[in-house]
């Protein structure tokens, strides 16, 4: 094992039923219609893919424009207290004390900057990497694989840490070995959680023996 690439959304922070809650009254602010499947289908996608998406559900403002006012309402919402995951900040410190670690997160650069500064975890990772910096979002590994280069190792010898169906999918195409730790509002699609190497109930239990078993 050469390093550990962690998610974001959902693995450090508990920012899904921030990012719905946010999108959602953005929609209907601004005439469109959320679906049934709308966070399911959001999860994992990048900045540029889930602002044409608002954008297709009828919101009547260009995509630019949609991400833009989404992120200014997260980023102060993070500002306001970053809502990290139980066990969030002492497992990616575990895990920093033996491995090289990497993040490989949907959020936008702004979003992973504000998260990892107010969490004071940004020293723990030689590399960050959004999805806004790569050609195509989760569930393709790009993210991932530039995860893999800017640490300067073989996406093989990584493990990745997610928790959504895209987010599993995504690091098993990269080549990683994929523990999942299911998120309990938002728990992965049974095939995709077929996908992982491991699967953990919570980050307790993310220690570097299971990690190097």
């Amino acid at each position: 094992m050469e390093a550990c690439v962690f998610d974001l959304d959902g693995v450090l922070v508990d920012s899904e039923p921030v990012w719905e809650e946010v999108r959602r009254a953005f929609v209907a602010d601004h005439g469109g219609t959320w679906q049934p499947d709308t966070q399911s289908r959001l999860m994992g996608m990048s900045t540029p893919e889930w602002a044409r998406y608002l954008h297709e559900l009828g919101v009547d403002l260009p995509p630019d424009e949609i991400a833009q006012g989404v992120i200014e309402q997260m980023a102060a919402r993070y500002r306001e207290g970053v809502p990290l995951m139980k066990g969030a900040p002492e497992a990616v410190r575990r895990l920093a004390a033996r491995f090289t670690l990497g993040l490989a997160s949907s959020s936008p650069r702004t979003l992973i900057d504000v998260a990892l500064d107010a969490a004071e975890l940004r020293e723990c990772f030689a590399a960050t990497v959004s999805t806004e910096e790569v050609e195509r979002g989760k569930p393709a590994p790009d993210g991932y694989l530039e995860a893999a280069r800017r640490l300067a190792v073989d996406p093989r010898g990584c493990v990745a840490v997610e928790d959504s169906s895209n987010g599993l999918r995504s690091a098993h195409a990269a080549g990683m070995r994929v523990v999942a730790v299911p998120h309990p509002r938002y728990p992965p699609a049974p095939d995709a959680l077929t996908l992982a190497w491991l699967v953990v109930h919570d980050l307790d239990s993310l220690t570097p023996e299971i990690l190097q078993r």
